[in-house]
């Protein structure tokens, strides 16, 4: 094993370790039961992948337990761990034919081994990546505390692809990061200390994303060569890197390559030569990587190359790229974010929310059985509440990957708090009535209705060089949260909440208590400040930060909240407006086509509403809107308020920096509030009723 070797940054802020901090036990009779089996680890199979998960056992149970456990190959003691694949523990642990049928590529089992001479715990799998997942799973359920007679425990991802995606640029900017620099490339260079790389893909590892796209899906100049000599030896590195945490490597690529690097005249994707062109860099990229992972494609969207440019269709374009992969095994990951991003705000009858379904659901069935179609949860732009997209459970014929957006681009940007756990859980229970009732998100993806060969999440990732890796500390928990719903959506946002306090800070009561409730009930905190009853927008554009209420009104990107001084909202019905609502299935379509049954939470989505409309509470709409911008301050008062009452039960780098984190909020809190509350009073002139100072 000593020639095969695992990097890692020496950085001992807490920060920096995120949820892979590893600390004592304080449970001494938990403490000695699992020093008791895992001060030897019997290993039986030698690669990098089962290196990695080596080194993240001894890591762990040194933290942990606070022993260094020995390294063998012919076992000492009674009491040991064993790690290794069904075919390497054959002789060493019985399995049943059940249990080994039971776990898939990805999966593992842990499971105690009691015979005459002592008693074991094996960690195995089908391959060495599964075996890696059981590790993390085992140093996670030690870290909070859970007793040993829970095991046996065995697991499968649900999801086939969980993937980041990351729009970082080599210049070192991040497009929508708020965390600093790119971990990965600076001055179109990569550094040259790669530790930082290597401890990130250990924390994607310790999660379950077994995909990664390392560079932005807006392909600029430089970033249009990683596919040639200039920067393929960078490439093949950061392969290796990941590859050695089990997760493979995609690259965003400019359709347009074939004129921007291959000296041709066009890249038009039904030209012999185009075809030729694509088909020679497939085998030029995986002659380096043999286990390259495909591309990941934005065409035809926010000026970007694609197709259209050709008369040809989104299915030519995506088909062009997977015949070229398709010996090698490679994916196709093909971004549904398509809209006219020239509106003209006077026209009515465009609706930017419609253009995902008008123009990908007529090629349904159409698209090669490599490639993947890439859907925004919602049919607009992530924003802090939007109806799921009508794309999903639309298609029936077409590889489906959930897309999510782990950056806060309008949801706080990691100054606010804002966990997204509970916004993406309502994605994913959302019923499509696809195949009639209980035909949720969570099932299309995962490939339980449809069929289809491949399916997934994608989320863009919230890291930087920041210490603390996500800018603000508490972001964490939603780059952790992403991890654990890809691999099972079953889990709930409490649980996940809990699981990321515990091993992040302690399993002290009071801590897990506090953070928990601080989590929960933020997404709707950051809502009832900032846009109302699924409105969204309202920022400053460009950079989407703070409240501009008309930024977006009357400009080109479609996003618009058509007030006026009696009411506001958009018309999406099939009735009166635009007809949006007409593209989801009977059952949705006819409960948002109702102004009566609309859910009230999306109520300013799907119609145009008078100020003095009636919500269920009682409160006319432009009460509402007062009201919720005034709780939101309050809460995040009341945010603050918690954070201090944890002053002496959290490291004093951690406790300071978030505190300085919700202060901030507080304040922009306010500005928001007023700035929202003003807009409505000027354009009304009806006052709050509470005689609360509206300015």
């Amino acid at each position: 094993m000593s020639k095969l070797q695992a990097a890692g940054e020496k950085n001992d802020s807490t920060m920096y370790k995120c949820w892979l901090k590893y600390y004592k036990l304080s449970n001494k009779k938990l403490l000695a039961d699992y020093k008791h089996l895992l001060s030897e680890i019997l290993v039986v199979e030698q690669s990098h992948v089962i290196l990695n998960a080596v080194k993240e056992l001894e890591r762990g149970i040194n933290g942990i337990l606070g022993i260094k456990p020995v390294i063998s190959e012919i076992p000492t003691k009674e009491a040991y761990l064993i790690l290794g694949t069904f075919d390497g523990v054959k002789g060493l642990a019985p399995l049943s034919e059940e249990e080994k049928q039971s776990i898939g590529e990805e999966g593992f089992l842990i499971k105690p081994v009691t015979e005459n001479s002592g008693k074991k715990l094996l960690v195995t799998g089908r391959t060495h990546k599964g075996l890696l997942y059981g590790v993390f799973c085992l140093l996670r359920l030690m870290q909070t505390e859970t007793k040993i007679d829970a095991f046996p425990i065995s697991e499968n991802p649900v999801n086939q692809l969980r993937m980041i995606n990351h729009w970082d640029n080599i210049d070192g900017s991040i497009e929508r990061g708020y965390a600093g620099k790119s971990i990965f490339y600076r001055n179109n260079k990569m550094p040259r200390n790669l530790a930082r790389i290597t401890d990130y893909a250990r924390m994607l590892a310790s999660v379950g994303i077994n995909a990664i796209a390392v560079n932005n899906v807006n392909v600029h100049k430089f970033e249009t060569l990683l596919i040639t000599d200039k920067y393929i030896k960078d490439v093949v590195k950061l392969a290796e890197i990941f590859r050695n945490y089990g997760i493979k490597i995609f690259l965003s690529i400019n359709f347009a390559s074939p004129i921007q690097i291959g000296g041709l005249a066009t890249a038009d994707p039904l030209d012999k030569k185009v075809r030729e062109w694509w088909k020679s860099k497939a085998e030029y990229l995986y002659s380096h990587i043999p286990d390259f992972g495909g591309f990941l494609v934005k065409a035809d969207s926010e000026g970007r190359p694609g197709p259209f440019t050709y008369e040809r269709t989104h299915a030519d374009g995506a088909n062009m790229l997977a015949e070229a992969l398709k010996p090698f095994g490679g994916l196709v990951v093909w971004r549904c974010f398509v809209y006219n991003c020239l509106q003209d705000w006077r026209d009515r009858t465009i609706d930017r929310a419609k253009a995902a379904y008008d123009h990908f659901m007529p090629l349904d069935g159409l698209f090669a059985e490599n490639v993947l179609l890439q859907i925004k949860h919602g049919p607009m732009d992530f924003q802090v509440r939007e109806p799921v997209s009508p794309l999903i459970g639309g298609l029936t014929k077409t590889n489906q990957v959930l897309e999510l957006q782990i950056t806060q681009e309008y949801t706080g940007q990691q100054k606010h708090l804002c966990y997204l756990v509970p916004l993406w859980k309502e994605v994913l229970e959302f019923d499509t009535f696809a195949k009639g009732k209980g035909t949720s998100v969570k099932k299309v993806i995962s490939r339980k209705v449809f069929n289809n060969k491949f399916g997934g999440f994608a989320a863009v990732a919230n890291i930087g060089d920041d210490n603390n890796w996500t800018g603000h500390q508490l972001a964490q928990a939603n780059m952790f949260g992403y991890g654990r719903l890809a691999w099972n959506p079953e889990l709930t946002s409490g649980e996940i909440a809990e699981t990321w306090i515990r091993l992040t800070y302690s399993n002290d009561r009071d801590v897990i208590t506090t953070i928990k409730d601080m989590l929960l009930g933020s997404w709707r905190t950051y809502e009832n400040y900032t846009s109302p009853l699924g409105i969204g927008w309202m920022v400053n554009p460009n950079h989407h930060y703070g409240p501009n209420v008309d930024g977006y009104e009357y400009d080109k990107w479609g996003t618009y909240h058509r007030a006026d001084h009696k009411g506001i909202g958009v018309d999406r019905t099939v009735k009166s407006g635009t007809g949006y609502t007409g593209q989801y299935h009977k059952e949705m379509a006819e409960l948002y086509e109702s102004l009566e049954k609309c859910p009230e939470e999306l109520l300013l989505f799907f119609h145009h509403i008078p100020y003095d409309y009636k919500l269920k509470s009682g409160e006319t709409l432009l009460q509402y809107i007062y009201n919720t911008h005034f709780k939101g301050v309050e809460e995040v008062e009341e945010l603050k308020a918690k954070w201090l009452s944890l002053k002496e039960k959290v490291e004093k780098e951690v406790f300071i920096h978030v505190l300085e984190r919700l202060d901030g909020q507080l304040e922009h809190s306010k500005e928001w509030r007023d700035v929202i509350n003003s807009y409505f009073f000027r354009k009304t002139g009806i006052p709050d009723r509470l005689g609360r100072k509206i300015y």
